[in-house]
């Protein structure tokens, strides 16, 4: 376990020093653009030139000053994160605050997985939102606090909740929330400095201020402009790199704490179920969340016009229906090796478990709690149902050696299917 934690923040340092470096870049291109005299390229026109003036002089350092100013708006936001970060996200979620009385069962299944994490308790919140989802937020253990929609409490059963309550105490052990923080800040930094150029840009030209970059000379206008063209680009290429590099970072901590959970509970199907039906849930979109926020939540809380589909690829979380298949093949067990098994045997990827965390443990399943017992014997009456239906019609029942059972209709005309979970080519036998 302290393995993971220790690999966890060496992969995190990594990326957000790599978000510091674009942070810093965009200021330092940003800064050239005001005064191009200066900079990069300003400089070796102005050497060019034999322009010795103090102004050029100053100028020179144009580009370190927009750096400077940069650093300076991210200290000053990670130090408002750091004092009251968890509670503007939380204002922001529009999370109240609730007490043991609001709902018990939340209440004892959070303590039961605060004991079997060795965690202190978090503080509770609700947000009254339709959607089903939740969040963990605080930069420590210490200040940690768990936050569930009105929409999962109604929509889950005990087995599932707990599934996703440890999902989240996973993310507070593992140490996620510092550095997706911290990483989040470099981020909303990043976009700031770039939203503030571009409209200013847009702005300055809607004035008539073009004459600037004819002004000063036919070759001093060209670096002017070629300066201006540089500094766009940047504006809009950072963020995107930003981007991908602060997801990059949230969606490997999205199947770390899935196997917690796992490890958690003793129980993966419970988790899975949860996140089948916060996929296939009809409610409208979250309403409080932002893409900033997005990586925190459980599931990408951004809906298509139709509704999310198991197979949605996000940019923010790993495809659902994968990490449901991970959760449902593990069958020998619930350790971090037991999960790593499954991972490489569904994804056919390397594992994203430290191997130093692959130590042998013999964590057996457990059984379903009774509700999840009665609410499956439903469901399995429906599937008989269905399975009788079907082959009334015809349908081919196939087996895959993993256990998945496929139901191939009468119009399929290949000879050969692939199991979805396996990848197997199974034969398809003609009536």
């Amino acid at each position: 376990m302290w393995e993971l934690i220790r690999a966890n923040k060496r992969n995190s340092i990594v990326l957000v020093v790599l978000m510091a470096a674009v942070l810093l870049l965009l200021g330092y291109v940003i800064g050239s653009v005001f005064d191009p005299a200066g900079g990069f390229l300003g400089l070796n026109i102005a050497q060019q030139q034999q322009v010795q003036s103090p102004q050029t002089i100053e100028s020179n350092y144009a580009g370190f000053w927009g750096m400077a100013f940069a650093a300076t708006l991210w200290f000053i936001l990670m130090l408002v994160s750091f004092s009251s970060g968890d509670q503007i996200l939380l204002t922001a979620s529009k999370a109240v605050p609730v007490t043991h009385d609001a709902h018990p069962q939340l209440f004892n299944i959070v303590e039961e997985m605060k004991i079997a994490a060795g965690l202190p308790m978090p503080k509770i919140y609700i947000i009254a939102d339709p959607a089903p989802n939740a969040f963990a937020t605080g930069r420590s253990p210490q200040s940690a606090s768990v936050a569930v929609t009105a929409g999962l409490l109604g929509r889950l059963n005990r087995d599932e909740l707990q599934g996703v309550i440890a999902h989240e105490m996973s993310h507070i052990l593992h140490r996620d929330i510092l550095y997706v923080t911290l990483a989040g800040i470099m981020l909303g930094s990043i976009v700031i400095i770039s939203q503030v150029f571009l409209r200013g840009m847009f702005y300055s030209s809607m004035g008539g201020s073009r004459r600037r970059y004819s002004s000063g000379g036919r070759g001093g206008g060209q670096a002017q402009l070629l300066m201006l063209v540089i500094a766009l680009v940047a504006a809009i290429v950072a963020p995107i790199m930003a981007y991908l590099l602060y997801f990059a970072l949230s969606r490997k901590r999205e199947y770390l704490a899935d196997a917690g959970a796992a490890r958690l509970t003793r129980y993966p199907e419970g988790l899975a179920s949860a996140l089948e039906k916060i996929a296939e849930d009809a409610s409208p979109q979250l309403a409080a969340a932002n893409k900033v926020t997005a990586p925190m939540y459980i599931v990408n809380p951004f809906k298509k016009a139709k509704g999310m589909k198991l197979s949605d690829l996000t940019s923010t979380h790993p495809p659902i229906s994968e990490r449901i298949r991970i959760l449902r093949n593990m069958g020998s067990g619930a350790s971090f090796k037991d999960y790593s098994d499954s991972y490489s045997s569904i994804t056919h990827r390397k594992t994203i478990i430290p191997p130093t965390a692959l130590t042998k443990e013999d964590i057996a399943l457990r059984e379903a709690g009774e509700e999840a017992k009665t609410e499956l014997r439903r469901q399995t009456q429906m599937r008989q149902v269905g399975d009788i239906m079907r082959k009334v019609n015809q349908f081919v029942f196939l087996t895959c050696l993993c256990g998945l059972k496929l139901k191939v209709p009468p119009n399929y005309k290949a000879d050969k299917i692939r199991c979805p979970r396996c990848k197997r080519i199974l034969d398809v036998p003609k009536n």
